[in-house]
């Protein structure tokens, strides 16, 4: 299920930065090497910034030297969801948050084993919950 975001947006707009509405709301990509936690390993979780939905354990997170945060596996297969994206001449699949609807990223298929995926995530459309 979905949150309505359409009366949130206001509210986004004023509670977030500039491109942290700009990647969740509008699909634009932060800077590669730019967000705070493409260097970070703490252990704790990453929560939807829109919503605090819980997405991804730091026990999933590894170093992909994308320019992104980079995780191998969410914490619950119904916390995202996947759509095709055709833009910019390539064929990817976007992840957004399952419980609002935020852009945070694209899933790829060259992560670690055992998945194999590589989920590359915005670091500003994320918040990090220390265990």
């Amino acid at each position: 299920m979905y949150l309505d975001m359409t009366n949130n947006k206001t509210n986004l707009k004023k509670r977030l930065s500039n491109i942290a509405f700009e990647v969740t709301q509008n699909a634009k990509t932060e800077g590669p090497f730019t967000g705070k936690y493409f260097n970070f390993f703490e252990k704790g979780t990453y929560h939807c910034i829109c919503c605090n939905k819980d997405l991804f354990d730091s026990d999933k997170k590894f170093k992909s030297n994308s320019g992104w945060p980079s995780f191998s596996d969410t914490l619950d297969s119904n916390s995202l969801s996947y759509i095709q994206d055709d833009s910019y001449g390539m064929v990817r699949t976007e992840v957004r948050c399952g419980n609002c609807n935020a852009h945070l990223g694209h899933v790829f298929d060259d992560g670690p084993k055992p998945s194999f995926k590589r989920y590359c995530i915005n670091s500003v459309a994320i918040n990090f919950k220390k265990k």
